[in-house]
């Protein structure tokens, strides 16, 4: 089933033709970091050889159980540094003011995990989630960026997410950042995106000399919206253009986008946590989407986290792990 984006003039005019397109050399393949229910078993891995059929690593056991903040790892962000080097951060608990973040050479070898408390800065904060960690060749320094709600900020969407039962708040998110080089010394944090509506989960993917922004749109009342939209910008840290109307299933509530390109076409997967199923659509142009969702095959369980490409030495290692 095709479904067509009617999207503004003013994010048309930031879709130019991308470069060549590297898709998947025979060198390469994807990569799939998850978790299980809450988080509480830590990280899952899974590699696909097509973007369609993942193939679960290790039986579907954890590579890494966590060991900080509330001692859950949700939302599992990898990407490779320059010098090879992984680098992950996750969700350490749902009413967090950190997040985590720990280091490996091979994926399968970990640091030790460390509390970043990117929103101690802010008593009232209700949560850090799902952060992402995105290099910036430019600049040459990585941005680390989740979503937060901080009670009082942004009051035009103050009754637009869900509310927090246990202190009767509306859980207002926006999405912040931080940046470093050499993951010692941090910048101060500082406003990442506000598309002016309730948003969690954004995910960049570099495309040519654009960067695409997947994001979900949290908002919950008066109607919900709970689905995917699009931002793009011609600098990793913004400023970000107006976004898409949503690709994603009406009426399937969704989240934890992430996005890979293969050929021409960008895959997209997010969680259906709802239905409790991964789904994803496919497309050449960001605006023509095709639902793939019946073609997927995710291991049992798996939540969302974040697909990378890795050379086939390293998932040989991977699969090595008992």
């Amino acid at each position: 089933m095709m479904k067509k984006l009617m999207i503004t003039a003013a994010l048309a005019a930031m879709l130019p033709a991308a470069a060549a397109a590297q898709g998947l050399d025979e060198d390469e393949v994807l990569l799939f970091s998850s978790f299980r229910n809450d988080g509480e078993t830590g990280l899952h891995l899974a590699y696909s050889e097509d973007g369609l059929t993942w193939t679960a690593l290790k039986d579907g056991e954890s590579f890494l159980t966590p060991q900080i903040g509330n001692k859950l790892m949700r939302d599992p962000c990898i990407i490779q540094g320059p010098d090879g080097t992984y680098h992950m951060v996750w969700t350490t608990g749902w009413w967090e003011n950190n997040i985590g973040i720990a280091h490996s050479e091979d994926l399968i070898n970990w640091s030790e995990q460390t509390m970043l408390p990117v929103m101690a800065h802010e008593p009232e904060v209700m949560n850090s989630w799902a952060p992402e960690i995105f290099f910036n060749d430019q600049t040459e320094e990585y941005i680390i960026f989740w979503s937060s709600a901080v009670p009082g900020k942004f009051p035009e969407t103050e009754d637009r997410g869900d509310i927090r039962s246990t202190i009767g708040k509306g859980i207002n998110h926006r999405v912040y950042y931080v940046k470093t080089r050499d993951f010692k010394t941090y910048t101060d944090t500082a406003l990442f995106y506000d598309g002016g509506y309730v948003s969690i989960d954004g995910s960049i993917l570099k495309d040519g000399e654009r960067y695409i922004m997947f994001i979900k749109d949290e908002t919950k009342r008066p109607e919900p919206e709970k689905n995917i939209r699009i931002s793009i910008a011609a600098d990793p840290e913004g400023p970000w253009g107006p976004s898409s109307p949503p690709f994603s299933p009406d009426g399937v509530w969704v989240e934890g986008p992430t996005a890979t390109k293969i050929g021409d076409e960008f895959y997209v997967y997010y969680d259906a946590y709802m239905e409790h199923r991964m789904m994803g659509a496919k497309s050449d142009d960001l605006i023509h989407w095709e639902d793939i969702s019946d073609q997927l095959t995710f291991p049992e369980g798996s939540r969302h986290g974040t697909v990378l490409k890795i050379d086939r030495e390293t998932l040989e290692g991977l699969k090595t792990v008992e």
